[in-house]
């Protein structure tokens, strides 16, 4: 289950990335309804994303 927590608070690694608008007001109201930032949450959000894909088969 994901769960918020603030691992990620040193992050220091500047990056451009693009979302939608819907996306991005959504990832803001989750942050906002936490109280976290939202770079908090979608670190947190990739880190996730990264410990629960399916392993890739091998060619």
């Amino acid at each position: 289950m994901f769960e918020i927590d603030n691992e990620f608070k040193n992050a220091n690694v500047p990056r451009t990335i693009r979302f939608t608008d819907a996306l991005f007001e959504e990832l803001s109201r989750i942050a906002s309804e936490n109280k976290i930032s939202f770079n908090l949450l979608v670190l947190q959000c990739c880190k996730y994303a990264l410990e629960n894909m399916h392993p890739r088969k091998k060619s």
